[in-house]
């Protein structure tokens, strides 16, 4: 089992993820900033860090920055956050994160992360830049509403640039190249999140503009802008 730091600094998040993981069997520490989580790096030496993106101090993804810069990124790191985008994820990997995972965490995600990022980076070795996932998370594990998006570690094999594969559930599984411009790498992301939903939806485009968020005229306009196919999603002539 592993030593795993936890840093948040909601005391209620790092209690349930110290609460969950010892279950699991592994040592767990805590700290809820920056600061702290710098001094038990350096007397733990912990084989996993879970770290949380906004805290009032200083935020992970400068603490990562810092690690790596200085030769401390000797073990993987899980960022975490609330208010996470795949800007925010790209922005992650590249400075050496393992995985991302956006709260509510789910207990499967989490889990999973932490098997993975464990198995996959030697001791003492610093992780590459890994691949992500985006994946929906029915049940969330830290409260807020069903419909959140998760984003934690795709473990894969080859070397290269990362790639994201998309689960859009039981229809199809998509990889999205992240060598490419941000504009056309969202427009990629947004069109599968669109073709996703018209297919649970069975094509209703009234039930897809709630869900999304959008209103009718401008969910038509997105759609066509992005070049989503309505016909094949559509069963039955939804309205």
């Amino acid at each position: 089992m592993a030593t795993i730091l936890v840093v948040d600094d909601e005391m209620g998040i790092r209690a349930l993820l110290s609460e969950i993981l010892t279950d699991e069997g592994h040592t767990i520490e805590l700290a809820e900033n920056a600061a702290q989580a710098r001094a038990m790096r350096e007397r733990l030496r912990p084989d996993l860090v879970l770290l949380d993106i906004w805290m009032p101090d200083v935020d992970g993804i400068t603490l990562l920055k810092e690690w790596g810069s200085s030769g401390l990124l000797t073990m993987p790191v899980i960022m975490m956050s609330g208010h996470g985008t795949i800007d925010t994820a790209v922005e992650a990997t590249k400075y050496g994160a393992i995985a991302f995972l956006e709260k509510p965490i789910t207990l499967q995600k989490l889990l999973r992360a932490v098997e993975q990022s464990l198995a996959r980076t030697p001791a003492n070795k610093a992780p590459a830049a890994a691949p992500v996932t985006l994946m929906a998370s029915p049940q969330p594990l830290l409260g807020g509403g069903v419909e959140m998006m998760t984003v934690e570690s795709a473990m894969t094999g080859g070397m290269g640039l990362p790639v994201l594969p998309v689960d859009l559930g039981p229809q199809a599984e998509q990889s999205f190249d992240l060598d490419r411009p941000l504009r056309e790498a969202r427009d990629a992301f947004e069109k599968s999140y669109f073709e996703f939903h018209l297919a649970r939806e069975n094509g209703s485009m009234t039930r897809v503009a709630e869900k999304t968020g959008l209103e009718r005229t401008h969910l038509y306009r997105k759609l066509k802008q992005l070049g989503v196919d309505l016909s094949r999603n559509r069963r039955g002539g939804a309205a």
